[in-house]
């Protein structure tokens, strides 16, 4: 009998992307780092926040994002065009202006717009700086070469969303460096609502204390992603972070670092538990926060369910 060829995606089952992204450490770990740090761009932040029909149910839109982007990582084609025809008719509405200052170099009126190449750009440095860091921490040391391939994959992927080519740099070091520029220029600015948004996901502010084994699951979770910022985006949310914070963190990378070594003995099951697509699991998150909501407890409390206009009848 013929077996029936998988249908193929944008990118090769042997590409960086794939590898990276297939790793369920990175998958479970990269969305809510690059929103944490994504948050101090206050373009990128006030146009999501202004424009979401998930003010009330934030790690639902989260679990949205991931299944839309995973879509385009590890999906077919088909599957890929579904979530990218979904993502653009979102983001053709998405323009407005900021309504209050938003530090010296965003004064209120700057305009945004989710098809503006350079934040478009911004969105797939943020996802990607996520990616690498969590594959670097939780799996393994990427090499030069597979740092280049994995940008350049990037790159391919957010052209996919619309990004023209000439929006990225060339290759790998010049992103990295101006990257990094940038996490240390006076550009940063967290708002009251980016700093409560991302101090929750960052676990740096929790609302409610959830049964064993999801708080055991959380409060992990909560240590590796703030154990991977890099100091500067600690200190804006006001993260303390000591020795014991960081040896804590380090154990437990390394303990996970290990299980992907997949020692000759090591069950089959543990593999297949280490890679595939992470989707499911937002979901799992998403239908915990949905019901907690229609039982009338905020997912975020003080984080108003009204965007700007509507607080302010403008």
């Amino acid at each position: 009998m013929a077996v029936r060829q998988r249908e193929p995606g944008y990118f090769a089952d042997d590409s960086m992307i794939r590898r990276v992204m297939s790793k369920r450490a990175v998958g479970l770990t990269y969305g809510v780092r690059a929103l944490v740090i994504g948050a101090v761009h206050p373009l990128l932040f006030v146009g999501t926040s202004e424009h979401t029909a998930h003010r009330t149910t934030p790690y639902t839109r989260l679990a949205v994002t991931g299944a839309l982007f995973e879509a385009v990582f590890l999906g077919t084609k088909t599957e890929a065009d579904r979530a990218l025809a979904f993502t653009r008719r979102k983001h053709a509405t998405v323009v407005g202006a900021l309504p209050e200052d938003a530090g010296a170099h965003h004064p209120a009126g700057t305009s945004y717009a989710a098809l503006d190449p350079h934040l478009m750009y911004m969105t797939m440095a943020f996802t990607l700086d996520s990616a690498e860091a969590m594959y670097d921490r939780l799996v393994r040391d990427l090499t030069s070469t597979e740092r280049e391939d994995l940008y350049q994959d990037y790159v391919r992927w957010a052209e996919l969303f619309g990004m023209p080519r000439s929006a990225a740099p060339a290759d790998y070091p010049s992103f990295r460096r101006g990257f990094d520029t940038y996490l240390h220029s006076d550009e940063l600015f967290l708002t009251e609502e980016a700093a409560l948004v991302g101090s929750y996901l960052a676990g740096h502010r929790k609302a409610y204390r959830l049964p064993a084994p999801a708080e055991q699951v959380g409060s992990a979770l909560y240590l590796l992603v703030q154990g991977s910022l890099p100091p500067r985006i600690r200190h804006l949310y006001g993260i303390e972070w000591g020795l014991a914070d960081e040896l804590a963190h380090r154990a437990l990378c390394r303990s996970i670092r290990t299980a992907h070594l997949a020692p000759p003995l090591a069950p089959r099951v543990l593999a297949g538990a280490l890679a595939g697509p992470s989707t499911p699991s937002y979901q799992l998150l998403a239908r915990r926060e949905q019901h907690m909501v229609r039982a009338g407890r905020a997912s975020m409390p003080g984080v108003d369910p009204r965007n700007w206009i509507q607080r302010h009848g403008a």
